[in-house]
């Protein structure tokens, strides 16, 4: 593409509070934190910034506190100084903004608390339509079919790619799972939509109803996809790892980007998983996200 790719994320985003600590602590005892940082986060929130350090057009569309939050008007503040466009997100009178609690231990292994403002789940999109209105790609996260539901339509009456990120379980014949071209879940989402555990199998079963792109990240084992009746595998790329918070959300909102520029799922997901590897290379959740430029000379330096 000669013009950056232009991209909603739709769905869910959270303020993150995020300590370092050397061990996770038990029940009842006390650790000292090395590093302490107060950010955005969420699945869409993630995504969004991810593709728009990678160069996109971005926006983001969602639900949050009302205009006396401080929590979304954080998240406001940070998203635009992304340079993501904002404009289309909800503020919902009378409720707050999601917030999470994140240990990162010294494996860059994460403990997640979230408190999820109930008064979110009713607020749809103004104008579903407008908002896709000359994009590429939608990237949605099914923890908030109320918003995702209507601009998966929207976009599919466009005929643009509909990237879905799986984190909640749900079954193939899920009317939002049903309306994506492309379905990534997260290892744990697959193994409970399916009651399997192995991936190969997991991904066939599914894919028995499901008839777009399917895949699943299993964060260090890299992703599986299914290819026809053949289960294909991408390892991922080896890195010391500080922390993974956001791992997951970056390769998705990097496939989305990629998958806009090339067509090609393959290539995507080879981009998407040296996004991922670089975060996870960096403390600070979504503040870790990588530039195309350092993808591109990280992939160069991998081979």
């Amino acid at each position: 593409m000669k013009q950056p790719p232009r991209i909603l994320c739709a769905g869910g985003a959270v303020q993150d509070i995020i300590m370092r600590v050397e061990t996770f602590p038990r029940a009842g005892e006390k650790v000292t934190a090395s590093e302490f940082l107060i950010t955005s986060g969420g699945q869409a929130g993630n995504a969004a910034v991810a593709v728009a350090r990678l160069g996109a057009v971005t926006s983001y569309i969602g639900a949050l506190g009302d205009e006396n939050d401080d929590v979304a008007n954080t998240i406001i503040k940070t998203f635009a100084g992304e340079n993501i466009d904002v404009s289309g997100a909800i503020r919902v009178p009378g409720a707050r903004s999601s917030a999470s609690l994140i240990l990162i231990d010294a494996s860059g292994e994460k403990m997640i608390a979230t408190r999820r403002n109930q008064g979110l789940a009713e607020a749809a999109p103004k104008d579903a339509r407008a908002a896709v209105a000359n994009l590429d790609a939608v990237l949605l996260d099914n923890r908030y079919v109320n918003i995702s539901m209507p601009i998966c339509e929207a976009a599919k009456a466009r005929g643009i790619p509909r990237v879905l990120d799986l984190d909640k379980p749900a079954p193939p014949d899920d009317v939002l799972v049903q309306g994506c071209t492309h379905v990534i879940a997260s290892a744990d989402a697959m193994r409970e939509s399916t009651g399997l555990k192995d991936h190969a199998a997991a991904l066939k079963k599914y894919g028995e109803t499901y008839k777009g792109f399917l895949a699943v990240t299993d964060g260090p084992d890299g992703v599986y996809w299914l290819d026809g009746g053949a289960v294909r595998h991408l390892p991922a790329f080896k890195v010391e790892a500080v922390d993974t918070l956001g791992a997951g959300d970056t390769f998705h909102g990097g496939f989305a980007y990629r998958l806009a520029e090339t067509g090609d799922e393959i290539d995507a997901m080879r981009f998407a998983a040296a996004a991922a590897a670089i975060k996870c290379t960096r403390f600070g959740g979504l503040m870790g996200a990588a530039t195309r430029a350092e993808v591109e000379a990280f992939l160069r330096e991998r081979g």
